[in-house]
């Protein structure tokens, strides 16, 4: 498996967190956001992503290529096991092992934190994204039918996981 640099994000990195973010709103295959964010909104999601819930970077010719990060899947105790991901990839980045670094490292530091269970939610029409999962090992649960809005269109969105 690839094995690109990965660490831990830090503030000078949100500018570059926000643009990748970004191509994902834009592109329509990662996220149910329809309107791109900007600065402000990721310095305050950068703040909740401290500690456990934590950002990690890959880097690539010295750019950040893509981001990876842990968030909460629910605020019940009975479910601090468990953590929802997100994994977003610079468009002139995909296909170059990013998504599989970045995975790679967001499991180990998601073990030491504790977590036992990975979740995901992803479109059913992103093949992209369901193989580098399925690569790595996460399952698909099942499919909410209908499950957001975008473009007012109702979209299905792919339940997936992983024990580690």
């Amino acid at each position: 498996m690839s094995t690109l640099p990965v660490r831990h994000a830090t503030f000078g990195d949100i500018e570059s967190i926000l643009r990748i973010y970004n191509q994902g709103i834009e592109d329509r295959i990662a996220t149910l956001e329809i309107e791109v964010k900007d600065l402000k909104y990721m310095e305050a999601w950068f703040q909740e992503h401290q500690g456990r819930y934590l950002v990690l970077v890959a880097v690539l010719d010295g750019e950040v290529a893509g981001w990876a990060s842990l968030n909460p899947y629910s605020h019940r105790c009975a479910y601090s096991g468990v953590a929802d991901l997100s994994v977003y990839i610079d468009r002139k980045f995909r296909g170059q092992g990013v998504g599989t670094s970045l995975l790679q490292s967001l499991e180990t530091a998601a073990a030491e934190l504790h977590f036992h269970k990975i979740v995901l939610y992803t479109f059913p029409f992103n093949q992209n994204g369901q193989g580098l999962y399925r690569k790595m090992g996460y399952r698909e649960v099942g499919v909410f039918e209908k499950q957001g809005v975008m473009d007012n269109k109702y979209i299905d969105v792919m339940v997936m996981e992983k024990l580690l």
